[in-house]
């Protein structure tokens, strides 16, 4: 076991020439800064983006406990670099336990009031079962939970929390897009949208797709992925992690501040999953590792990787037909990001959110059949000016085919890093005393209730 503060663990890094940075100590908190972060096998680059910009109150020391070796290094020298940069830079003091009996060191010291996980995601429900029954509050990336056994685990430990006064909060950044944020005050407009439809099984009412990388960009620097990414025992297969994004956002804005009960409300009713194949050259650029570790030879065809990253979830939510559908490849077109669709329909108005390598993402909607245009756009006019208090300067620019793009000024885009801070204060604000809404917790059960159930009807169809 190692223990060092910012200016030791640098210095031990710099001597192995692992990383070379200056060493950055960090001033003493203020006596405006209340909660401490505690960072626990920081795994996943969302860990450091949590940290990526300042915040009055979270205290600068912020203790690390992990195991040695890259992943640790990687997330210390993210935070460097944000200590560091011209813009903005923050100045925080990473004080860092190093050793195989790192959780247990955290949970006997307890050196702050938040335990933050982002890392590999078969040990997160055991962190977070731990950190709760050790009366700390913890800020979870996403997904909570990757196997259908741990379900029952993730309710119980909720319920653990609930009596202990703890907070969990899982980190979804997509509510703080602004197209997700028009897209879904639009709907609440009954003689815009009118009413959300029920669709079919074949003609869902929502519909969702996207496409990602694994080999992309991360603040402006190629993003290293650890050799478990590629391991659907330890990332969790693409049904049961982006698609966590995509569960909340349908209930946020279909079913604003109301809570969803899996019991009654939900039923999954078809999933599918299939893989990516990923060469060993692609692999070693994304991992750097030479060659694939032996916990993915299971996974091995024909010295192809074959990675359970995509799949499908057909569900209903009190009736309303929702189609998912999530892709990953190995790298994007040059220049361009992830690529997702967004379809919702009501009974006056369908909404749309497209996002391709050829444009900005983009909000539309559209009048359905026998709603007269020229009525619709009068309407739609007088709901974008209603909401110019919210989003100034959005407009409207008529498209092909009677659809109406929704124009959004630069200045009210962001970032999806920014998302994270967002997503920061938010939680800081539940801690803080303002009451977190009775839907949080229910919904996010919800949720996973809907990833854990699609894994097993996708795994229990390909048994003979």
């Amino acid at each position: 076991m190692k223990r060092f503060g910012s200016v030791g663990y640098v210095i031990l890094f710099c001597a192995l020439g692992v990383l070379n940075f200056q060493c950055h100590p960090g001033p003493q908190a203020s006596t405006l800064q209340a909660f401490r972060l505690i960072c626990v096998d920081p795994g996943h680059f969302h860990a450091a983006l949590v940290q990526k910009y300042p915040n009055e109150r979270l205290d600068d020391t912020v203790s690390v406990y992990a195991p040695a070796g890259r992943e640790v290094e990687e997330y210390l020298s993210l935070i460097e670099s944000f200590n560091l940069r011209d813009k903005h830079p923050t100045t925080w003091h990473e004080q860092v336990y190093l050793g195989t009996d790192f959780l247990e060191q955290m949970l006997e010291e307890r050196p702050g009031d938040i335990v933050l996980l982002a890392g590999n995601n078969r040990h997160k429900i055991d962190y977070l079962e731990q950190s709760v029954a050790a009366g700390l509050n913890v800020l979870a990336d996403k997904p909570l939970v990757i196997e259908s056994d741990d379900f029952s685990r993730l309710e119980n430990t909720y319920a653990q929390a609930d009596r202990q006064g703890i907070l969990i909060y899982d980190i979804m950044t997509e509510r703080y897009e602004v197209l997700h944020r028009i897209q879904r005050a639009l709907m609440q407009d009954t003689l815009l949208f009118g009413q959300l439809e029920t669709g079919t099984e074949t003609d869902p009412a929502i519909r969702i797709s996207s496409i990602h990388a694994f080999y992309k960009e991360v603040a402006g620097s190629a993003l290293t992925r650890p050799g478990w990414y590629y391991d659907i025992r330890q990332q969790g297969e693409g049904i049961v992690d982006i698609t966590t994004h995509l569960i909340d956002l349908v209930q946020w804005k279909c079913f604003p501040d109301q809570a969803i009960d899996y019991h009654t409300d939900v039923q999954v009713t078809a999933a599918n999953h299939f893989p990516t194949a990923i060469s060993k050259a692609e692999f070693s650029r994304s991992t750097g590792l030479s060659d694939f570790p032996n916990y993915l030879t299971p996974y091995l065809q024909d010295s192809i990787l074959q990675v359970s990253a995509n799949g499908e979830i057909h569900y209903t939510l009190r009736g309303h037909h929702i189609a998912l559908r999530v892709e990953w490849v190995f790298e994007h077109p040059e220049q361009s990001g992830d690529i997702s669709r967004t379809d919702i329909r009501g009974s006056r108005a369908s909404t749309h959110i497209w996002q391709d390598p050829a444009q900005k993402p983009s909000l539309y909607i559209a009048p359905e059949k026998g709603i007269d245009p020229a009525t619709f756009q009068q309407q739609l006019e007088q709901t974008l000016n209603a909401l110019q208090s919210e989003f100034p300067g959005i407009g409207i620019r008529k498209s092909e085919a009677g659809c109406f793009e929704i124009t959004v000024p630069d200045a009210l885009r962001g970032n999806h890093e920014a998302h994270f801070a967002a997503v920061l204060d938010r939680y800081l604000d539940y801690l803080s005393g303002t009451p977190i809404p009775d839907w949080e917790k229910q919904n996010t059960l919800t949720k996973y209730y809907i990833t854990t159930q699609a894994l097993r009807l996708a795994s229990e169809a390909e048994k003979p």
